[in-house]
């Protein structure tokens, strides 16, 4: 399992979020992963997903492959 120090990740939501609560952060300062959590717990668990996968989820959003939440 990959370990990577977070305690001074710099944590950004995206530009679209409307501050309603529901919201995921990601931590882009890494080359390999990147890290994803629940804004509204920030000491909660952190999913690291591989760059690759994280690209391809964000391709599948902005095409609409998940409808309309």
């Amino acid at each position: 399992m990959t370990h990577i120090d977070l305690s001074s990740a710099r944590w950004v939501k995206s530009r679209h979020s409307n501050n309603g609560g529901n919201c995921v952060e990601i931590c882009p300062d890494f080359a390999a992963v990147v890290p994803v959590r629940d804004s509204k717990d920030p000491s909660g668990p952190v999913l690291l997903l591989p760059v690759e996968v994280f690209a391809s989820f964000v391709a599948g959003v902005k095409a609409g492959d998940f409808g309309s939440v």
